[in-house]
């Protein structure tokens, strides 16, 4: 078996030696072997959980970081080293002295830091140590991401608990780091890996059900792949088309997210057409002229394209997609490419992008994480990490045509923030592509949006769970948290408010509940933990209104439904949020849904609305609990 080992490890290695060979100089191929040979021996007597030799993981990650990842010497050297101060007596200094301050630091950020007390948890800390790195180099995130690509690859040897922990790293951490770099391969990869060991049943029936649909879906996808060829054929050029299916998380995700089962699940493949570099026309040229030698066959789905050569995604995808009717009656969707576009889909920051490119991306990323560091402590900055960079994005529009990026599922509130803070605290509303909407609404890819503001508008409680971006969220975390606090919870059975006569209940946990003193909820309580019952001083707040809704019963005239509007909305300045009203034999009866900020005023527009002509009698009727903050 260790003649087994000894070949396998040899011939590894050796391929790596053979792949640097060709884009390193000698003196740096020279470092990468003696940077194995001290890694080889360093891990000489160790062993991985499979049994293997433990030098077997180091080689692995310094082929990914090599063949995958396409990175230089420095990099490769410090994937050799990556456990070699975590793991045995050899120390930082000793390798910086060899290999130089630059590898020294790309293993000192891939070693995990022992503290005696860590600021949030230990894997957190990891993570935040890892991402301060950027403030440096982005090439120790891809080794990190080389590391843990590894891991999850022989991840079969751990105990199930320790799965968990791993997969559940990488699915909530790596995988989206992954995809905002734009390594969509690794990424998928990841997310894959990661659901086959938490969820390993519904992983492997997903499986099941792609190989059964791959069987039953391979005469017409092969047929409609042909039938591209032969229209492709008469092209100056060579072009690939390739059927590609998803894989089971992707499927997965989206089953769960438009709560549709696997055989209803649109486009569970797609088709891929690649054509080759350096052609005459630019590759947009080139896309448009595919595209239009398939739709003067094939029919073409309204709404179907994305753009994504003009608008790339924020980790630089490129391609044009459009979907298209097949002759056996289903919508394809077609992806149109260029090797090169392909190229850094696999290798995203890595690619051959401009030295300019990737530096811009650096310092966004860099700012933020500042920002976000500077503002939240313990889990809530991973959190606000995910939240910032770790989506699927959307790109939309101004009204004057600029475009700005947001995480798929961001909200017309999110656009707000994003284009000034101003702009999200007095956002009142919203037109979407010319339609008026609530600020609350999901936005879409290509939406153009302008925001309706007003001073007298400003940030709800509800607001919280309507925005994904971390600009957004700590606007208004701030926001409400330089807001009194009300020190008691209003009973939702009574509803209580400022100047009704109430009486508290001290909870178990030591909070007070407020109730009316005709509440049968309190009067209950007081019959059998009379001891709980303390007196509150429930007093209002100008910035807090609470819901009410009052039922009029009058006599029909002209003018009596504008009467009731204008007592409260004039007179006393109040937004009607709801009305219903009818008529039965020249008797009205109205309900009005409004807020207010006590019981005092409530007990004011009752007695205005009963003066006015007509009315005959004016009652509050019962309400959901809820207070809303102006």
């Amino acid at each position: 078996m260790e003649e087994e080992y000894t070949i396998r490890i040899n011939e590894s290695v050796e391929a790596l030696f053979r792949t640097m060979e060709q884009r390193v100089s000698p003196e740096e191929l020279a470092q990468i072997k003696a940077a194995y040979a001290l890694a080889s021996e360093a891990h000489r007597n160790q062993k991985r959980k499979t049994g293997e030799p433990y030098i077997i993981h180091p080689i692995a990650v310094a082929r990914i970081v090599a063949e995958e990842l396409m990175l230089g010497a420095n990099p490769v050297i410090a994937a050799f080293l990556h456990d070699v101060v975590e793991d045995t007596t050899f120390t930082m200094k000793d390798i910086e002295e060899r290999f130089g301050k630059d590898v020294a630091f790309l293993v000192g950020v891939v070693t995990k830091q022992k503290k005696e007390h860590y600021e949030m948890s230990r894997q957190l800390d990891n993570f935040k140590q890892m991402l301060d790195s950027l403030h440096y180099d982005i090439r120790a995130i891809l080794l990190k991401l080389a590391d843990r690509l590894h891991n999850m690859r022989t991840l079969d040897s751990m105990q199930p608990h320790k799965q968990m922990k791993i997969a559940g790293e990488t699915d909530y951490f790596y995988a989206p780091l992954a995809n905002r770099l734009g390594l969509y391969s690794i990424k998928t990869e990841l997310e894959n890996l990661s659901m086959k060991f938490r969820c390993p049943h519904e992983y492997n029936h997903m499986m099941r059900l792609l190989e059964q649909d791959r069987r039953q879906d391979k005469t017409t996808l092969d047929s409609f792949t042909d039938r591209i060829r032969t229209i492709l054929s008469h092209l100056d050029y060579p072009v690939r088309v390739e059927s590609t299916y998803r894989m089971p998380y992707s499927l997965w995700r989206k089953m769960k997210k438009t709560h549709t089962d696997f055989h209803h699940l649109e486009h569970r493949h797609f088709t891929n057409i690649i054509f080759p570099d350096g052609l005459p026309s630019t590759e947009k040229n080139t896309c448009l002229q595919i595209y239009s030698l398939l739709t003067d066959v094939f029919e073409e789905k309204p709404g179907g394209i994305s753009n994504y050569l003009d608008n790339p995604k924020e980790n630089g995808y490129q391609s044009f997609h459009v979907h298209l009717l097949s002759d056996h009656g289903k919508w394809e969707e077609v992806h149109i490419s260029s090797e090169r576009m392909i190229r850094n889909s696999k290798l995203g920051c890595t690619s051959s992008r401009t030295e300019d490119s990737i530096k811009r991306w650096i310092e966004k990323f860099r700012s933020v994480l500042q920002d976000i560091a500077n503002n939240t402590q313990g889990d809530i900055f991973i959190d606000n990490v995910v939240s910032s960079f770790y989506n699927d994005d959307i790109m939309v529009f101004t009204p004057k045509g600029k475009p700005v990026v947001l995480p798929q599922r961001a909200t017309a509130l999110d656009f707000a923030f994003e284009i000034h803070s101003r702009v999200g605290e007095h956002a009142k509303y919203a037109r979407i592509n010319g339609s008026l909407c609530s600020v609350k609404t999901v936005l879409h890819r290509g939406d153009c949006i302008e925001i309706g503001c007003s001073d007298d508008s400003t940030p709800q409680p509800d607001w919280q769970d309507c925005v994904l971006t971390y600009k957004a969220k700590r606007f208004l975390r701030n926001y409400f948290a330089k807001c009194p606090r009300p020190h008691y919870h209003r009973c939702p059975l009574c509803n209580p408010m400022p100047g009704d006569e109430v009486i508290g209940f001290r909870e178990a946990d030591k909070t007070t509940t407020v109730h009316k003193r005709d509440c049968p909820a309190v009067i209950r309580l007081a019959s059998q933990y009379g001891d709980s019952i303390v007196s509150v001083n429930f007093i209002g707040c100008p910035t807090i209104l609470y819901p009410v809704a009052i039922h009029i019963k009058a006599v029909d005239r002209y003018h009596l439904l504008n009467d009731f509007i204008d007592c409260i909305t004039n007179r006393l300045h109040l937004s009607i949020d709801r009305l219903e009203t009818y008529t039965n034999d020249a008797i009205v009866n109205c309900t009005i849904w409004f807020e207010v900020h006590s019981f005092n005023e409530l007990q004011d527009i009752i007695a205005h609305i009963g003066e006015i002509d007509g009315v005959d009698e004016v009652q509050q009727v019962k309400v959901e609990a809820s207070n809303k903050t102006i």
